[in-house]
């Protein structure tokens, strides 16, 4: 009969010991959570009407968004237009859906980036530590000290704006903050047992990072993401508002807001209040589902 060797029998200990710690979340129990709370409920329902709205209503509204029509220009909502007519004549209910497509597309799009440079590079700081950590968050400080709007309004002026090159140019200053949280958290995990037990086994700093480290700070990564993506719209609203957003026939609903402000001292308010509307319901349902999020995810640390 043979003995265990006493040091692998100590690490097979400490990696059954860790086993439960190092479980990410179980999705199942977050949703159900999720579903007996009220703000979340009220954040889900908004964007998922936003996004049957912008992406199922043009296959039941199906309106011209690129043949400019003067003759119905300005036209009140009424009859045959539910919201009226912008100035080039475009039915305003068919453009507040384009533009729902293109501001959910690049929000999402630039959340995601940002989220993954910036959860890769917080992990790779928090595990490192030391010089190299406080070499990297120093640039971190360096950049988040810089205006974010004032460079993306440089770039989005060099450059032609498109959804794709704005996903980029957004995501690319706003991976900061996502870095800098799953850099604490890292900080907090690398002392845990199941990241020790790793290193007994061998594991290099790669694997560790995304099997062990990333995998159990994906709360904060999800709950950062609903964030990003607001803040996304926002800043896309911002351009848009300030003229440096999308080029016709592309259009976004800051760009409406932008076009529709010339026309609100003739009364033309369905140039403006609806476009705001949509921005302030999308922001509003990110904002209480991320905080729903939050509160769910802590109480089950």
């Amino acid at each position: 009969m043979t003995t265990a060797h006493p040091e692998m029998s100590e690490k097979t200990d400490v990696i059954v010991q860790t086993a439960t710690a190092a479980r990410p979340l179980a999705a199942g129990a977050v949703l159900r959570a999720l579903r007996r709370s009220p703000m979340a409920v009220a954040g889900a329902s908004m964007l998922v009407l936003l996004v049957l709205f912008s992406f199922a209503g043009p296959l039941l509204y199906p309106t011209n968004q690129t043949d400019v029509n003067l003759l119905d220009a300005l036209l009140p909502p009424g009859e045959g237009y539910p919201l009226g007519t912008d100035p080039n004549g475009f039915d305003v209910l068919g453009r507040l859906m384009l533009g729902g497509q293109v501001s959910l597309e690049i929000g999402l799009l630039a959340a995601v980036f940002a989220t993954t440079l910036g959860t890769v590079y917080g992990a790779v700081a928090g595990l490192a530590g030391g010089v190299v950590d406080g070499i990297m968050m120093r640039f971190v400080d360096v950049l988040l000290a810089i205006p974010f709007l004032f460079f993306v309004l440089i770039i989005a002026a060099r450059f032609t704006a498109t959804p794709l090159t704005l996903s980029l140019v957004i995501g690319g200053f706003s991976w900061l903050v996502s870095a800098r949280l799953i850099r604490g958290e890292v900080l907090s995990l690398r002392v845990r047992e199941f990241v020790q037990a790793a290193r007994l086994m061998g594991a290099r700093d790669r694997r560790i990072i995304f099997t062990h480290l990333i995998p159990n700070t994906f709360g904060v990564i999800i709950v950062n993401l609903t964030f990003q993506v607001a803040d996304a719209i926002l800043v896309i609203a911002a351009l848009g508002f300030l003229g440096f957003g999308l080029s016709y026939p592309v259009t976004d609903w800051g760009s409406q807001l932008s076009s529709g402000v010339v026309y609100i001292t003739a009364g033309n308010w369905w140039l403006i209040y609806p476009a705001g509307l949509c921005i302030v319901l999308v922001v509003l349902g990110l904002n209480l589902l991320g905080d729903a999020l939050r509160d769910v995810l802590d109480r089950r640390r």
